[in-house]
């Protein structure tokens, strides 16, 4: 029980690099330093494949776009490119109904990157860091940047900042703020309800997009951390039923993230909530 407990601890372990008090900027051998480094400490694995899908992503689209505009007939991974791009188009102008220059390059940048990285997930998950033991070199590396909640909570808030900004863009400062003076309930006396009401709605949205996402990518990184230290006779078929469905769960979560911002954005342009008797009135 032991070994499995450590079997665990270990897989769980990012490559940290922070400053410990005792020994000064290093990467950290335990979880307990990782604790004590705490906010001033970076998870060196997840920046690095988080980094390396993005990298990917700009190579494959990059050139798939060169190969698009030249006239010739997309075949292969090209044809897989033009549907995934043109099903995210349809999709924005469905749902929203407004010119957005940025939504669609957004909302395709954010679908592949983490459908490319939660697709690392399907790798055998020790090959790395049997390569790591092979070198005498006793660190984990995590490959599933998504597991780690920074990455999610990362492209979150960048998310909420962009959001932000479109509803000050879309209904100005004063509007965005009378808006939330007002909503849900239009009376002076329940401003202060309906601020901090208001105040935790937006909040949610990058909880929301953060936290389903690790949430769901952690439980299956511990699932197949748990199937690993079965029996070899019962681990292969728990292995690949495993897979099988997480070949489901790796477009599914991309996609909801992706339509989660695109609802989202929608809502900052959504100015016909408070018209100018509202606000008249509220400012008598």
């Amino acid at each position: 029980m032991n070994n499995f407990n450590k079997y665990i601890k270990h897989h769980l372990q990012n490559l940290t690099f922070g400053y410990y008090p005792k020994k000064g900027w290093i990467i950290a051998q335990n979880i307990d330093q990782i604790k004590t480094m705490g906010f001033f400490s970076i998870n060196l694995d997840s920046i690095f494949f988080s980094i390396l899908m993005g990298i990917l992503f700009l190579f494959i689209f990059k050139k798939c776009s060169f190969l698009l505009n030249s006239n010739t007939t997309p075949k292969g991974i090209f044809n897989v490119i033009e549907y995934i791009s043109e099903t995210i188009n349809n999709i924005i102008i469905k749902n929203l109904k407004y010119k957005n220059e940025l939504i669609g390059p957004l909302s395709l940048v954010i679908f592949m990157c983490i459908f490319l990285m939660n697709l690392i997930d399907l790798f055998p998950m020790d090959i790395i860091n049997i390569f790591l033991y092979l070198l005498k070199i006793n660190q984990n590396i995590k490959i599933l940047a998504t597991s780690d909640i920074n990455i999610p909570a990362g492209m979150a808030i960048s998310v909420f900042i962009i959001i932000l900004f479109y509803n000050i863009k879309n209904k100005g400062l004063i509007g965005f703020i009378k808006e939330i003076c007002i909503k849900p309930f239009n009376n002076i006396f329940l401003i202060p309800f309906n601020i901090i009401l208001e105040s935790l709605n937006l909040l949610i949205e990058p909880l929301s997009l953060s936290l389903r996402l690790f949430g769901n990518m952690f439980a299956s990184e511990v699932i197949f951390i748990l199937i690993n230290i079965l029996p070899f006779w019962i681990k292969w078929v728990l292995s690949l039923i495993w897979g099988v469905f997480h070949i489901l769960i790796i477009p599914l979560q991309s996609f909801i993230f992706m339509m989660l911002t695109i609802i989202y954005l929608k809502k900052s342009y959504k100015t016909n909530t408070i018209n100018s008797h509202e606000i008249n009135k509220m400012e008598k």
